[in-house]
């Protein structure tokens, strides 16, 4: 069903039978995820043994040898047709059995590289695997998302989806709420929908799965491309070219030898007449030969052309090159890439979870004439929250109370129980830090939100690098120490120090707001840079009370006169063996490369 869009929520929500404030049963999710199926795009299984040998087989230098090895056995030379033959089933047993394992492990690898999103379901949000989403479940998505599946917003905050890998439009599509005009739309125009394989660039949203797998319009455009040749490698390339050439040749040697059988000797000793006895020796072996054994003679002399031993040399040399990488953990799923990974002068690669551990922690936090180290939240993951941990740092005092209650209500993360009934941190690794650490200090997110609930928000996008929130103050506040105790509402805007400096006018300073002069600016300035040259990830909290909320949420009014509070800088240690493989890398002429968002100076 491709007209989900032309559909209201109410009627979507009724007929895939489901609750959005609750979402899907763990049941009902079960039960659907057998009728519907994964949600993944179907690609070529893994090969069978059989496909591998087959292709092994049907190599241009593996057919030659089959074919001299046939002929080896009409002439009945029966030990040249046994070493054809034991290179060539060497070959294959080789080949095959590299292939296959390596396919194994790439299915393997490939089960547990599925993304994960955060699904609404049993009434709490949760991790889900993207390969278990059904039609009806609530999804979450915001800046940086990958659209796991098509489906339709239920909610929206300002969110703009890039379509470009569906449509081939490069400028980000603003969706709306609400059916669009109009019948039979292009892709680009249905402003509900999202679909598979398209990113989120700016703003938040929910949305209700309605299609999934091979049922999404990528999967309609994946059915057409399934088809796909392989390219070959280069080495393949060059076996391949000289077979062919082999082929001529040994062709061409029977050509000539045939030919030259049926000149009348005579006429052929008067051509080469007094040339010595290498050539009456040449001549007598064709004199009187019938034309079944100068046939079979020509095909001899092309057989022994051909040297049979390489295609076995060479699949050795392969295998073994294999074998030392696998023991490297580099896995080679053909044997002829091991040539190609020889000549490799550049490698790419991803940061965060390649050359990182993947545990983004809050190490320190940084307000005026203060500076906090959090050594502490180091021993554990991020992304966890022992209920039961003894909290070491001592009560934060009112600017480092001031700055974590920002941190987690400008945040979209949250904190969700798991199996054990510990808190995770669920949603991007960078908030989840920040929502771990004040939770740490006894700041829990939910119960912050039911003092400071938010009522409205600018999301976060990567022009701007920050997002802001905008909080209803409760009335019977007890934080008479916070700057915002006589305002209706507050305002926290959380970002990159350097974006976040340009609409600050003022700091704060224990008790009270004091004007952001060039001094403190300096030593803001250069606090950041310090903290991103020693590879930590920094951002900044600024806030701005309201007194009353506005009817219209404008970027320029809302991220303006605002007072600076502090930065909190984290990090995600880097693996062990990262900087030794960085060494081996650069002494082999090898330039390693590294792919982040981060600042430039976090990054080196």
């Amino acid at each position: 069903m491709s007209d989900w869009y032309r559909q209201e929520v109410s009627e979507i929500l009724e007929t895939l039978a489901v609750d959005p404030e609750q979402g899907l049963s763990a049941a009902d999710a079960k039960a659907r995820l057998e009728k519907y199926g994964t949600n993944e795009l179907q690609e070529e299984g893994i090969k069978s043994p059989w496909a591998i040998l087959w292709e092994q087989m049907t190599e241009v230098m593996v057919v030659i040898l089959i074919i001299a090895a046939i002929i080896s056995i009409l002439l009945r030379e029966w030990t040249d047709s046994i070493v054809i033959l034991a290179i060539v089933i060497l070959n294959a047993i080789l080949g095959v059995s590299q292939e296959y394992r390596a396919e194994q492990a790439i299915a393997a690898l490939k089960r547990l590289a599925v993304p994960s999103v955060r699904v609404r379901r049993n009434g709490s949000v949760t991790d889900v695997s993207a390969r278990e989403l059904v039609p009806g479940d609530i999804v979450l998505v915001e800046a940086g998302s990958l659209i796991p599946a098509d489906g339709i917003l239920i909610s929206n905050a300002n969110l703009s989806v890039e379509e470009a890998a569906l449509t081939g439009e490069s400028e980000p599509v603003a969706k709306k709420l609400g059916v669009p005009k109009g019948n039979d739309l292009p892709l680009g125009d249905r402003l509900n929908a999202v679909f598979m394989g398209t990113t989120v660039t700016y703003g938040r949203a929910e949305m209700i799965i309605t299609e999934t797998g091979m049922e999404t319009e990528l999967g309609h455009i994946a059915h057409l491309l399934r088809s796909v040749e392989r390219d070959e490698t280069p080495l393949q390339q060059r076996l391949a070219r000289l077979g062919t050439t082999l082929a001529w040749v040994a062709l061409a040697i029977i050509v000539v030898v045939f030919s030259l059988g049926l000149i009348r000797s005579e006429e052929v000793e008067l051509i080469f007449a007094g040339t010595g006895s290498l050539t009456e020796k040449f001549l007598e072996l064709f004199r009187g030969q019938d034309l079944k054994e100068l046939f079979l003679t020509s095909i001899a002399l092309a057989v022994a052309a051909i040297p049979e031993g390489l295609p076995a040399v060479v699949t050795i040399a392969l295998a073994l090159g294999s074998q030392r990488m696998l023991k490297r953990n580099a896995l080679i799923r053909k044997l002829p890439a091991v040539e190609t990974l020889g000549s490799v002068t550049v490698i790419c690669s991803d940061k965060t979870g390649t050359l990182t551990e993947n545990r983004m922690t809050v190490t320190v936090l940084d307000v005026k004439d203060r500076r906090t180290t959090v050594d502490t939240l180091m021993e554990g993951k991020a992304a966890f929250l022992d209920i039961d941990q003894e909290i070491s740092l001592e009560k934060p005092e009112i600017t480092l109370s001031l700055m974590l209650k920002g941190m987690a209500l400008c945040n979209d993360a949250i904190l969700s129980p798991d199996e054990d009934g510990n808190l995770r941190a669920v949603g991007d690794p960078t908030e989840g830090a920040l929502v771990v650490a004040s939770a740490q200090l006894g700041l829990k997110k939910a119960d912050l939100e039911k003092r400071w609930p938010r009522v409205g928000e600018i999301p976060f996008s990567s022009e701007r690098k920050r997002m802001s929130t905008i909080h209803r103050v409760a009335i019977d506040s007890n934080d008479t120490d916070m700057p915002w105790r006589k305002a209706e509402y507050v305002v926290f805007v959380k970002g990159a120090i350097d974006g976040l400096l340009e609409i600050c006018e003022r700091v704060w300073d224990g008790d009270e707001e004091v004007q952001l002069d060039e001094q403190m600016l300096a030593r803001i300035l250069d606090g950041n840079q310090h903290k991103a040259s020693s590879g930590q990830r920094v951002l900044g909290l600024a806030f701005k009370a309201l007194d009353k909320l506005p009817e219209e949420i404008v970027e320029a009014e809302i991220e303006s006169g605002l007072t600076f509070v502090g930065m909190v800088g984290m990090l995600d240690p880097a693996r062990p063996e990262v900087e030794t493989a960085v060494a081996e890398c650069r002494t082999a002429g090898i330039r390693p490369v590294m792919i982040t968002g981060d600042h430039p100076l976090t990054a080196k």
